[in-house]
């Protein structure tokens, strides 16, 4: 190889980019080489070319194949001085951005939300998702964010985007007013009403905001028990059927503990009725209204209520504990050995 060929090399005949995996801006590898007047500038659809000279951004292309000349760097060759038809390598740094929405931007709150509910009062809330955004102003995201990096990939931007993301959707969600048992239904308005919100912070350093995805917004562990007691109670609002409720379970309870006799049987059955008429009477209170008496008036249990009257048999004795029959001398119950 002769000298000639030599230095023909060292010059740069073709520039282009072809690997981005997710990097946003790129330097072209120029180092010390001088770029020959009349090379080959690649730029890729979704791609711009920038050429920065000294530190000053000087001229922008976009996709295509362009060959360098005086005509088509005007910037340059101004700053250069460069005479008209000027030929001779030159040197300039080349950066290439990418110019592709970048997809599946997570975000997420680091620490809990303190809002405040209509329903629930002051409470703390936590919640991630993820956006998506894409470069729409090529010189200002390079010099207001670039910089003199060698490459600069989404990561590079994440703390950025995810601390404005993060502040703006917390209060939106406050000026909402929407209750939190409301908010799930209202993800995808909040998504749209948050890039709306967002863009102004995006556009100031060259980025638009596409778009904006709430996967789930949730409450301390506290709250959520405590929208269960009161599902639990709206459920529970129709007494007759849960005092039927209490008395199957009560049934259920003793069949599973044949250990406990008629004596089990009669507490448990009694235990139930007695809950659910208190349950009647209290939310009897609440409504302004008197809970309403049993059918037969008497507000104690099945056995109690018998206890004394004479049966079939001719017996006047029952047990006050249990329920069961007793003889007419009997000073004992046989069954739960209570005292009559």
């Amino acid at each position: 190889m002769g000298l000639f060929d030599f230095i023909r090399g060292q010059f740069i005949e073709v520039i282009e980019w072809l690997d981005d995996r997710g990097i946003m801006v790129h330097r072209f590898p120029a180092y010390d080489n001088a770029i020959k007047m009349g090379a080959k500038l690649i730029v890729r659809e979704s791609q711009t070319a920038i050429f920065v000279n000294e530190g000053q951004i000087a001229d922008v292309f976009g996709p295509g194949t362009h060959t360098l000349s005086t005509q088509n760097l005007p910037v340059l060759t101004a700053l250069n001085s460069w005479k008209y038809g000027f030929n001779s390598p030159f040197k300039s740094d080349v950066y290439f951005l990418n110019m592709t929405n970048f997809t599946d931007q997570k975000w997420g709150t680091t620490n809990p939300v303190i809002l405040r509910d209509p329903e629930f009062g002051i409470i703390r809330m936590r919640g991630f998702g993820n956006c998506s955004f894409r470069i729409s102003d090529p010189v200002l995201f390079l010099k207001d964010i670039f910089g003199t990096k060698q490459e600069l990939t989404t990561t590079g931007i994440t703390g950025f985007l995810k601390a404005s993301v993060v502040s703006g959707i917390s209060d939106m969600i406050g000026e909402s007013k929407i209750p939190v048992a409301d908010l799930a239904s209202s993800y995808d308005e909040l998504g749209r009403l948050a890039i709306d919100k967002l863009q102004p912070n995006f556009s100031a350093i060259g980025l638009t905001l596409t778009n904006v995805t709430i996967e789930n917004l949730s409450l301390p562990e506290e709250v959520e028990k405590m929208i269960d007691r009161k599902s639990s109670m709206s459920i529970a609002g129709n007494l007759d059927d849960y005092m039927k409720y209490q008395t199957a379970e009560a049934i259920r309870e003793a069949a599973n503990n044949p250990d406990g006799g008629a004596a089990g049987t009669g507490a448990g059955l009694g235990a139930g009725m007695a809950m659910g008429q208190m349950m009647g009477q209290m939310f009897g209170q609440m409504n302004g209204r008197p809970a309403e008496p049993s059918a037969g008036g008497d507000q104690r249990s099945p056995q109690a209520a018998n206890a004394g009257q004479p049966s079939a048999s001719g017996s006047k004795k029952f047990c006050s504990e249990c329920g069961s029959r007793l003889n007419d001398n009997a000073k004992f119950c046989s069954d739960c050995g209570s005292k009559v």
